[in-house]
């Protein structure tokens, strides 16, 4: 018997190809796109539908795709399975909801109005393996709208451009900072726009590791730049472009905001592990891991219903209290974060790594991944992974009634 899935909700494929089909009460098509860590096709090619109905790893046949995941190429990062309405004046709402299923389970696709094209489910890669997720994303500009957003060149106009926001602090920075600030503010603007979220408006916050074995990264200034890299998100997100941030240890410190005009005073006053500077004895917060209070510390800051929040978790490892702090986790999900924790370094992140597969949450309200070093990947691919689950979970999240 499958497993019925609701919207936002993910689980693990099986090894080997898949097939994907649907049921509907009225004339649907369904089709494909292949995009990257991006959220966009790399060509033209990588869109599988009636009148072109073979990609890598995958291919169209009698209503059904069929998915290897072995085949595809090592960029695309996503398959995302597009149902549309045969009827050009057609709406989803007026009919029943479509059912769409692939390899041991189903997905209802309720909740449409208007849309007559939806984003249905998303096969993705989770490591080694292969997940898929609930998406029921509508687009009641049709099919043009959606293909245009992924990068798929239509004959009716060139593709919607991702909104760039700006501060005015940014003003204040020399012609050098401000160029590549717009470069990395345009990456985030990207990925947001991708994922259907360029809109989105959430509250930011950063939490870094103050440990003792975290003394490489910041004797080397890693850490510096890693703040440096999160400001154009935040630009992007929150309504003033300011960030929260948090150090801890055994113990935590609230520090005060980040703005894009401070960062390097911010970063060169702040980023210590011994000593006392900015009024803040950091001796006092220790030398060794302990998330439970930190992370009890956001969540307390957090209300259901609320506007969200988007939680950025650089540590380099340890999480010792694993059952404390999955409990905690599951506690969070019934609030308006999402937690993106990266490891930095090479480290055993034990709990980390199974964040995904955490069982007992109203939706999934964390992702993790390991840089072994950051300073060698490039912002398209950074800001790609840091906000590629955010967008999905703020759909789930709402849907859900967690976050307004």
């Amino acid at each position: 018997m499958a497993t019925v899935l609701v919207k936002g909700q993910n689980g693990a494929l099986p090894t080997g190809p898949v097939t994907v089909a649907i049921r509907s009460a009225v004339a649907a098509d369904i089709a494909a796109l292949l995009v990257t860590a991006s959220g966009k096709v790399r060509s033209d090619a990588d869109f599988v539908f009636f009148n072109q109905p073979q990609a890598p790893g995958v291919s169209l046949r009698d209503g059904v795709l069929t998915v290897d995941p072995a085949q595809l190429p090592a960029e695309i990062a996503q398959v995302r399975v597009v149902l549309t309405l045969d009827d050009p004046g057609g709406r989803f709402g007026d009919h029943p909801a479509p059912v769409a299923s692939v390899t041991g389970y189903e997905y209802v696709v309720d909740g449409l109005s208007s849309e007559s094209v939806v984003i249905a489910l998303e096969l993705y890669r989770r490591g080694a393996d292969w997940k898929v997720r609930a998406v029921g994303q509508g687009y009641a500009g049709g099919f043009a709208d959606l293909v245009t957003d992924h990068g798929v060149a239509v004959d009716d106009g060139a593709p919607a451009q991702p909104v760039v926001r700006s501060v005015p602090g940014e003003a204040k920075l020399s012609l050098e900072k401000r160029q590549k600030l717009d470069l990395r503010k345009r990456e985030v603007s990207t990925v947001l726009h991708a994922k259907r979220a360029g809109d989105v408006r959430a509250r930011v916050v950063l939490v870094i590791d103050k440990t003792g074995s975290m003394a490489k990264q910041y004797h080397r200034k890693v850490v510096h730049r890693v703040v440096e890299r999160m400001v154009p998100i935040a630009i992007q997100l929150d309504d003033d472009g300011a960030m929260e941030p948090y150090l801890y240890a055994l113990k935590f410190a609230a520090l005060p905001e980040i703005r894009v005009e401070e960062v390097e005073r911010w970063c060169d006053t702040f980023l210590h592990l011994n000593g006392v500077h900015g009024g803040i004895d950091y001796g006092a917060l220790g030398a060794r891991n302990e998330e439970l209070p930190i992370i009890g510390e956001i969540i307390a800051t957090l209300r259901a219903g609320g506007p969200p929040t988007l939680v950025l978790f650089f540590t380099d490892g340890g999480f010792a209290k694993k059952r404390e702090i999955a409990e905690l986790m599951r506690t969070a999900a019934q609030l308006p974060a999402f937690w993106q924790f990266v490891g930095l370094g090479k480290a055993n992140y034990g709990l980390l790594r199974s964040l995904d597969e955490m069982d007992g949450r109203v939706v999934d309200n964390a992702g993790f991944f390991a840089l072994d070093d950051i300073d060698l990947v490039d912002d398209a691919e950074l800001y790609a992974r840091l906000l590629g689950e955010f967008p999905d979970w703020l759909r789930a999240a709402r849907a859900a009634g967690i976050t307004r």
